[in-house]
């Protein structure tokens, strides 16, 4: 690494490197895991330190909108992608997929070639979920019965459903609707208590049907998703804003007002 290489900053800053789990693919897992913003100063901030074996390099070609994103939302949903075993042409629902994570998760979807559905509401999400790659979009405020149309849209039942919006679990499971070997994918954090499941243990029994969590990615992860931006599969434009914006960008994001991602750039005012 030299001086001037731009360079990406993840949402855990660094790992024990020593463990069991540091050895392997699952170093996001350790115990000993230090958390950006959290054990460490780096969240909103113009300067962070990050050490240099857990620094990830930023290809030439991907601009720094695009690989802002893919350091924690982009490569966090490749990695949940990979998990759920999904096989080309099996559908890929995404309830409120207009966010920031989900949006991400519909291109890899399309490029790992799953055929994506965004569940979410209004007409700017649904735009852009359209535009990159999403096979359909059904409003939950517009649509009578949304796991109804989704269960119609696949035939039986999604074969994955990606939670990023925690709002979406107790109903997620539904989705999945007869489809044998179904599986929802765990991915955005509830508040403690919230959120929680709610079904009965003979769907999951008599259809095969499972549960699983991921947390952020790998460094492999990190860098695989990368290479989808290098090929121009991750084509999202965030938006981008200023200083003088970050509180109003802060809560529009709070409030659901943002289609996509947004982006701080603190060289702008």
């Amino acid at each position: 690494m030299k001086v001037g290489q731009r360079a990406g900053f993840k949402p855990l800053a660094d790992t024990c490197g020593a463990c069991e789990l540091c050895r392997t693919d699952k170093e996001c897992y350790c115990a000993k895991a230090v958390y950006t913003g959290l054990h460490c100063d780096g969240t909103y901030k113009q300067y962070v330190r990050s050490p240099e074996r857990y620094t990830t390099l930023i290809p030439d070609g991907v601009s720094d909108y695009v690989a802002g994103p893919i350091m924690c939302s982009a490569s966090t949903v490749y990695t949940s992608l990979k998990e759920s075993k999904l096989k080309p042409g099996n559908w890929a629902v995404f309830p409120g997929g207009g966010g920031g994570v989900g949006i991400q998760g519909v291109q890899l979807a399309e490029a790992m070639g799953f055929r994506p559905i965004v569940v979410d509401t209004g007409e700017d999400k649904k735009k852009l979920a359209l535009s990159l790659g999403a096979e359909h979009f059904v409003d939950f405020k517009e649509e009578k019965d949304p796991i109804a149309k989704v269960i119609e849209l696949t035939s039986g039942g999604a074969h994955g459903v990606f939670v990023t919006a925690p709002q979406a679990y107790p109903t997620s499971l539904s989705y999945l609707g007869s489809r044998v070997g179904g599986i929802v994918m765990a991915i955005g954090i509830p508040p403690a208590g919230q959120s929680l499941f709610n079904f009965p243990p003979a769907q999951l029994i008599f259809r095969n049907q499972k549960i699983c969590g991921t947390l952020v990615s790998n460094m492999a992860d990190v860098d695989e998703t990368l290479q989808f931006a290098v090929r121009g599969k991750l084509r999202l434009q965030p938006n981008v804003v200023g200083l003088s914006k970050f509180n109003e960008a802060c809560q529009d994001l709070k409030n659901g007002k943002v289609a996509g991602r947004m982006v701080v750039d603190f060289n702008k005012e």
